[in-house]
């Protein structure tokens, strides 16, 4: 598992590392999208003109998790130039909170100019069924360590974040838009970071729930926190893969989440798609 420097030289990494992708296809990316857990249909849309490991990055820490690819892609998409994470990192694998958010930086220093998420996420709405996409429109971030934590250098942003809005309001509406014209069902939804691995106890799901939640995860959060630090706009969008309300809690089938994450992914990537037909057009 490669370790980042400290702090002081996060800095020089981020553009090391912007430099190194940008000297192998990566220049001149408008947009970013992170795919969560069992989802990448988003890629068939587009022509990839170039992949490349993480493990072959400098500095950019590797995906452990086996539903996650890791791997940065590029290519084009209805004329705009997109960057693909089609695998995320997540605090429970043993990273810091800046080795989880390192591509969001890096994205940013490469230029894109909106970065869209997804994840999927345990809904303990009633309303939500499995296979639902839900647009995030707001979270609670219970997560044990902030990525923001020790960056008090100017030249990582304003120390002291709003999060007043954290998705953008534009972006969410192009995305409801676009759902709406594929006729694709997108409801609004509070998402509640937690640490994980493990999943959520009865008594845990009704005190998020209680506290407002409308599904749960075990990432977004952290890398929104530094989207909005670095004055990068952001939406994201749950994929609901398990129904967590009381009633109708059940051990957990990893196989049979995968397998509805896949199912909800068609759905997803077609709103993505759809969202990048019109974006900037």
């Amino acid at each position: 598992m490669k370790k980042l420097l400290p702090l002081e030289n996060m800095l020089d990494k981020i553009k090391e590392t912007a430099a190194f992708l940008n000297s192998n296809g990566f220049e001149g990316v408008q947009a970013g999208v992170v795919l969560g857990t069992g989802l990448g249909e988003f890629l068939k849309y587009f022509k990839v003109s170039h992949s490349i490991s993480y493990a072959d990055i400098p500095n950019f820490p590797q995906a452990t998790v086996e539903f996650h690819k890791g791997r940065l892609v590029t290519g084009l998409l209805h004329g705009k130039k997109i960057v693909v994470m089609q695998g995320r990192l997540h605090y429970y694998e043993g990273y810091s909170m800046q080795q989880v958010t390192f591509g969001v930086r890096v994205l940013k220093e490469l230029g894109i100019q909106v970065l869209l998420l997804s994840n999927a996420a345990g809904g303990m709405n009633k309303k939500h069924r499995k296979a639902d996409l839900v647009l995030v429109d707001d979270h609670i971030n219970m997560l044990p360590e902030n990525p923001l934590r020790g960056l008090n250098d100017p030249a990582f942003g304003n120390r002291f974040v709003d999060m007043f809005s954290p998705y953008n309001k534009t972006l969410n509406k192009a995305l409801l838009s676009a759902a709406k014209k594929l006729k694709i069902p997108l409801s609004k939804g509070v998402y509640v970071a937690v640490q994980g691995p493990n999943l959520e106890t009865k008594a845990e799901y009704k005190y998020l729930k209680a506290a407002g939640a409308d599904m749960v995860g075990m990432s977004t959060v952290p890398e929104v926190i530094v989207a909005n630090h670095i004055n990068l706009p952001c939406a994201a969008i749950s994929v609901i893969t398990d129904e967590c309300q009381p009633g109708k809690l059940k051990p957990v089938n990893i196989a049979e989440i995968i397998a509805i994450a896949g199912e909800a992914d068609k759905k997803l990537c077609a709103v993505f798609n759809q969202f990048f037909k019109e974006w900037l057009s």
